[in-house]
């Protein structure tokens, strides 16, 4: 019972973060701020986080679970590659749509003035997902019998960046660019170049 309720305070801790994240664009989230929207007291943050980093660690934690836990379900279910790369990519921005206080974090733009650690482990979550988009697409001329027009590295860091920024020009907007908004249309001019 206690262990539950230590948990569902985290769980409150990380939430509050997140909708501060997203409701106060460009400024800086102090723990006093937190405890105040959690309503408990800043000795009792530190109970369960022992700085303001381990809160943000604790979103990345989610971030990561979530993205890479259903990245290998689509790899699983299906096994194209046009397929696997095209539900990658929705799944990573319609989660950072829906979440928008996660993805000023994913674009770094929460990190200012943070530890740098932080600023490094959202860089590796986006390593991640360029390895997963480049060991795709190395395995279609072996599993489809298709070539690509280039290297898997270079197509793989293509989609990457293009992932990044629909996240970075969603957050530069005050979450006003849906990165929903064009979907459709830039994965249609992608797939073309990409898998003819």
């Amino acid at each position: 019972m206690n262990t539950k309720k230590v948990s569902n305070r985290k769980q409150e801790i990380l939430q509050a973060l997140a909708n501060m994240l997203e409701t106060n664009p460009g400024e800086r989230i102090t723990t006093a701020r937190l405890a105040e929207a959690v309503g408990v007291t800043e000795a009792a943050l530190y109970r369960h986080f022992p700085s303001k980093a381990r809160m943000f660690e604790g979103l990345l934690d989610f971030v990561e679970d979530t993205i890479f836990s259903r990245i290998n379900k689509i790899i699983e279910e299906d096994k194209q590659s046009l397929v696997r790369c095209t539900k990658i990519s929705q799944l990573i921005l319609l989660f950072a749509e829906k979440n928008p206080g996660i993805s000023r974090l994913l674009s770094g733009d929460a990190l200012m003035g943070e530890q740098q650690r932080l600023r490094s482990r959202v860089n590796t979550l986006f390593e991640r997902i360029e390895t997963q988009y480049k060991q795709i697409l190395r395995e279609r001329p072996m599993r489809e019998g298709k070539e690509l027009p280039c290297g898997e590295a270079v197509i793989a860091k293509l989609l990457t960046s293009w992932v990044e920024g629909q996240i970075r020009q969603f957050v530069r907007s005050d979450f006003s660019h849906l990165p929903s908004q064009h979907l459709s249309q830039q994965w249609h001019l992608l797939q073309k170049s990409i898998f003819g």
